[in-house]
């Protein structure tokens, strides 16, 4: 846990909550395990597109699509998104979620590797969120970089691992060290690459958040 349980609770007591088809969504989402972002990034994406007005969003990592239309619902009306999707089964849920809450013509999915995709797409992109393989955000930024627009925002969604990577690598399960390494070596070059500003953020299970450099 990296935000005291207490406080976590009492700032997500406040929120107002979203639309009665992002409700339900969410809900089915938890009951079935799926891993969505949580109320305080939400609240945080909220803001972010109420101050960026962003017509172009890049996503990497779809799920079922909640986060996709969480950013639909509260973006400006002109609002795309592009998102990638590499995991099978979940692919035709998202697709059935867009077609249900009436977004399909807002949304381009793209079903396959991100790497590979990433490497294909031109930008720009005023708004690029990573939300997948923790372990490949170091492989897909300078991709990422290129496809974002100077002054744009690259947000990462996971980066602190609920609070693991402030452990001693030798605490860490050997089948996490290289998740670990990575993060490590990602939010270090987010923090020290001349093209990016980035702030840290112990949000949820933590935040990146970075302005391109004009």
């Amino acid at each position: 846990m990296i935000v005291e349980e207490r406080m976590r609770t009492f700032i997500n007591s406040l929120d107002r909550g979203n639309t009665p088809f992002l409700e339900k969504l969410e809900k089915e989402a938890l009951e079935a395990e799926v891993p969505i972002i949580r109320r305080e990034m939400q609240s945080f994406i909220k803001v972010l597109l109420a101050l960026q007005k962003p017509e172009r969003i890049l996503e990497v990592g779809t799920a079922v699509g909640f986060s996709t239309l969480l950013m639909c619902e509260y973006g400006p009306e002109d609002l795309h998104i592009t998102t990638i999707e590499n995991y099978e089964k979940r692919i035709p849920l998202a697709k059935e979620n867009f077609r249900r809450a009436g977004r399909e013509e807002q949304i381009t999915l793209m079903e396959g590797d991100a790497g590979s995709i990433l490497g294909e797409l031109s930008g720009p992109y005023d708004m690029i969120f990573m939300d997948a393989a923790k372990g490949q955000y170091i492989h897909w930024l300078e991709d990422v970089l290129r496809l974002l627009k100077p002054g744009g925002i690259l947000l990462s969604d996971n980066v602190l691992q609920e609070g693991e990577l402030i452990q001693s690598h030798y605490l860490v399960e050997r089948r996490d060290r290289t998740i670990y390494k990575r993060m490590r070596e990602y939010l270090y070059v987010l923090k020290h690459d001349s093209r990016m500003t980035t702030s840290i953020l112990p949000l949820g299970d933590g935040a990146a958040l970075s302005v391109k450099v004009k």
